[in-house]
């Protein structure tokens, strides 16, 4: 009982540090790592060695897929060259179980000891996280060393080796033993690992082996389909191709298992050596027979992963769920969610002008609908930021994690202030037959149409990133300063000659375009967090060389010289 549980254990540490390795990679070179793939899909072959080598690192071709997917789903790229990075994924998966399989017992603890004094130092920052990948890889190999340790006793007991003896040779049962340990694991790499650790204890006989091998393979496929089965048709298509490249593989090599069994046994080799390397064979035979079928292959999951035509009032939701797995791919998920939110924004106050020119009460009701509708993007983009861990993200992605919250923090408010502007319009203007003067419409409708140009810039400030027009932002709002200022001395002087107009809309007058300077102020504050990043920033607006004392008989601020 005490070696079962020795086994048992050592196994959950191997599919612990397969995880720990693959989360750490995508933390580190998450953002990178979806650049390559999305540029290296000129052609198939170097979509396939752009897969490969992405999958060396996170050491998980379910992590690949998921990624290529969503580029898929976005039309970033066509499904054809991203079945083909799949096609090398899986060969970069079979390379590091190659690598695992070497005798690392050596560099288990200098892993493991290197990496926690440098993950407890640095905890936080890129070469903390590059220490919690070497703790996974010494994992590995620790789990490796634990697994023929803990079979050794087993293997010699009478009992263990009568029941292998009574196993029956059936391939079809072996593959499905292999799929759904691979599937429970939820890693193919750690099960092949397994396997040939198994098998070089004698603990499994090798042609149980290899068809465990041909299973943990299936589920590997199966594990990206199950992983994006609450994702659109459009999206499921990479896993289900990468599936079918699998059962097709497993369905050619079937009737060739016999021949490759008596082969085996003429090589001198080691037994887990000939595991790992009919893995890898097997994988590296895939990608090249099935490459070029890539095309056909896409042809035929489109055709049967058709999207639905949805409504014309449903659109997509871009906060998908199963991207929470990858904080890099969330983070770009709630960016292109705020800029809708953003994009309803913008038709509230492009529609906020008509409503004040020509008293629409029905538009005026549309538009302060709309303010639900921000509302609810707000709170659904806040919670799907908050369920991202912030120490899964590198420093950039942190602030753009920041920059997010930020942004939807002011499109909330400006709507918040929009909805308030138009029902106070309703109520004290339309309803009551009142109407702005032609001079004081003209001002409105000038501080109006510089509100729209802000908050494009703003839009384009946010998902760019650009510090020269965040500068620029900044800039209008002080030229809005001055022109508020200008207009409310303007209105003023035509109250001076007793305008019946001005008169009557004074105070609404006066409301608006403080209520307009608010909103260029919210747009305005999107420019900060880019520049306080590029440390673009001053620290204060405060002329310096002078100090300011309180006025105890006025109660009055004023500039006091400073002593020398």
């Amino acid at each position: 009982m005490t070696h079962l549980l020795n086994l048992l254990s050592a196994i959950a540490l191997l599919v612990w540090g397969t995880q720990i390795v693959r989360s750490g990679m995508l933390r580190v070179f998450g953002g990178k790592l979806r650049e390559v793939l999305a540029a290296s899909t000129r052609n198939r072959f170097a979509a396939a060695a752009a897969g490969m080598g992405v999958t060396c690192l996170v050491q998980s071709s379910t992590a690949t897929g998921l990624i290529v997917a969503s580029f898929v789903e976005r039309a970033l790229i066509a499904t054809a060259p991203a079945l083909a990075v799949m096609l090398g994924a899986d060969v970069g998966s079979a390379l590091m179980t190659v690598v695992f399989s070497f005798d690392l017992s050596w560099l288990s603890p200098a892993l493991i000891f290197g990496g926690v004094v440098v993950y407890t130092l640095r905890e936080s920052t890129t070469a903390g996280r590059i220490g919690r990948i070497a703790i996974g890889l010494g994992l590995i190999t620790l789990a490796l060393q634990l697994i023929v340790g803990a079979t050794r006793p087993l293997t010699a007991s009478p009992e263990v080796q009568a029941l292998l003896l009574a196993l029956p040779n059936e391939l079809m049962l072996e593959i499905v033993v292999g799929t759904v340990l691979a599937v429970m694991a939820y890693s193919g790499l750690a099960i092949v690992l397994l396997i040939a650790a198994l098998a070089a204890s004698g603990l499994l006989p090798m042609p149980v082996a290899l068809g465990l091998v041909l299973g943990a393979n299936l589920g590997s496929g199966l594990l990206a389909l199950i992983a994006t089965a609450k994702s659109s048709a459009v999206a499921r298509r990479v896993p289900l191709g990468n599936l079918l490249f699998k059962l097709l593989g497993i369905t050619a090599i079937i009737p060739l298992m016999p021949f490759i069994r008596d082969w085996r046994e003429t090589l001198s080799m080691p037994l887990h050596t000939q595991v790992v390397a009919f893995h890898l064979l097997f994988n590296i035979a895939l990608a090249v027979v099935f490459i070029g079928f890539a095309p056909f292959i896409a042809k035929t999951v489109e055709r049967w992963l058709r999207e639905p035509e949805a409504p014309p009032t449903e659109r997509p939701n871009h906060l998908d769920p199963v991207a929470l797995d990858t904080p890099s791919l969330a983070i770009s998920c709630a960016a292109r969610e705020a800029l809708h939110q953003a994009d309803i924004v913008e038709t509230m106050l492009r529609g906020m002008l008509t409503v004040i020119r020509t008293g629409d009460l029905a538009l005026a009701q549309q538009l302060r609908a709309l303010d639900d509708t921000v509302d609810q993007l707000y709170g659904s983009i806040k919670i799907y930021l908050t369920q991202i861990s912030r120490g899964a993200l590198s420093e950039r992605e942190g602030n753009r994690w920041t920059d997010i919250i930020s942004f939807v923090i002011n499109m909330e408010q400006i709507a918040d202030i929009i909805e308030r502007v138009i029902q106070e319009v309703e109520e004290k203007n339309i309803r009551r037959g009142r109407r702005f003067s032609d001079a004081g419409m003209a001002e409105v409708a000038d501080l109006h149409g510089r509100l729209m140009a802000n908050l494009r810039l703003a839009m384009s400030v946010f998902l760019d990133g650009h510090v020269r027009d965040a500068q620029k932002l900044l800039q209008e709002k002080a030229i809005f300063r001055d022109l508020e200022h200008d207009y409310a001395n303007a209105h003023l002087a035509r109250l001076s000659e007793n305008s019946m107009q001005s008169v009557e809309t004074s105070a609404q007058h006066i409301d608006l375009i403080s209520d307009l300077k608010r909103i260029n102020s919210h747009i305005c504050a999107i420019a900060y967090p880019i520049l306080e990043q590029a440390g673009a920033l001053a620290p204060t607006r405060l002329k310096q060389g002078v100090r300011f004392e309180e006025s105890r008989v006025r109660g009055s601020t004023r500039p006091a010289p400073l002593e020398d």
